[in-house]
């Protein structure tokens, strides 16, 4: 099993720190090999960014996706930029209020997060919310085990706030359907 995460967005929306948890949560947490790279403009808030992590139960011989399986996106122009490598078979999770030009001619999976993380009183949890989605629509990684990753990764003051982001993400993702 090999799979390839690519999670993106704009400078200071938290699109590496998602990458970071995904990828604790594969090796810490779980039984899996995990390798995660980042990309990111020369602005540090603002430009298109992107987290990419590859989770595998074998050894990881290249550090860069060839073919992602699961694509999320968190802003319109790292949507565009960054899908080039977007198979046919590739689940990709947008928020539909931060992607509004997402029709591509296939279905994916819309949660607004950013809307979850406003109605817990603080946008800065949107990346957690997302990283919440990402873990009850793909299944790959266990919830318990992500959610560890996220407690251990977080700001302890914030350690509340960004569980109820991750708890009210996840069931979105779980009741979300390709559209």
């Amino acid at each position: 099993m090999k799979k390839e995460i690519r999670i993106c967005g704009f400078g200071g929306q938290g699109v590496i720190l998602a990458g970071f948890i995904i990828g604790k949560a594969a090796c810490v947490f779980s039984d899996f090999n995990a390798v995660q790279s980042q990309s990111y403009g020369p602005e540090a808030r603002g430009g298109a960014a992107r987290s990419e992590v590859i989770i595998s139960d074998e050894k990881i011989g290249y550090p860069r996706p060839t073919g992602v399986d699961l694509y999320v996106a968190m802003a319109q122009e790292a949507f565009d930029t960054y899908r080039s490598d977007v198979r046919d078979d590739t689940v990709i999770i947008i928020d539909p209020d931060l992607v509004p030009k997402h029709d591509i001619g296939r279905p994916l999976y819309k949660v607004q997060v950013q809307k979850i993380a406003e109605e817990l009183g603080n946008k800065i949890v949107t990346n957690i919310a997302m990283v919440g989605a990402m873990t009850g629509i793909y299944d790959l990684l266990d919830k318990e085990a992500v959610k560890k990753a996220v407690i251990d990764s977080v700001p302890k003051r914030f350690t509340d706030l960004n569980i109820n982001a991750f708890e009210k993400g996840y069931e979105a993702g779980k009741n979300a359907r390709p559209e």
